[in-house]
């Protein structure tokens, strides 16, 4: 059985990538492993009195992450397609990498959102980034229309 990862953060491309991974997996008798890198700053403010840390603000985006993983793992699993996901935190290209080196995976899936240029070096292009760096096969979708 073949294993794709699919990194998700929710957006409005996530339904979209979702269904289309979901296709994929039947076709090629695959399993879905779910990813969702938050931010190591989750729970931390700039105040008058510099950096505050509110652990309440990160359990409950943390957990309200984690509610979100499970739907769409049910989705997922509805279909008859195996499922799992996880939730980590920190710098999301290598926890990416390393997640599907962890499992094995023999496909990672990613949206494109179409951006280049200036958005690239500013923002950065995690696709972009997953795309040189894997050593694992990196499938590209269009999300053009899921913006």
């Amino acid at each position: 059985m073949k294993t794709i990862v699919l990194p998700v953060d929710f957006s409005d491309s996530t339904d979209y990538l979702l269904d289309e991974t979901i296709k994929f997996a039947k076709d090629i008798n695959g399993r879905i492993s779910l990813i969702h890198v938050a931010p190591a700053d989750i729970g931390f403010a700039i105040g008058d009195m510099g950096f505050q840390y509110f652990p309440e603000v990160e359990q409950n985006e943390i957990r309200e992450e984690l509610y979100q993983l499970n739907q769409l793992q049910q989705r997922i699993l509805a279909h008859d397609i195996d499922a799992d996901h996880m939730l980590r935190q920190g710098v999301a290209g290598d926890i990416i990498l390393d997640y599907a080196k962890e499992k094995n995976a023999d496909f990672i899936v990613m949206g494109s959102h179409g951006r280049s240029g200036i958005y690239d070096v500013f923002i950065g292009s995690l696709t972009k980034e997953l795309t040189r760096k894997s050593t694992i096969p990196v499938l590209v979708l269009p999300c053009h229309s899921c913006q």
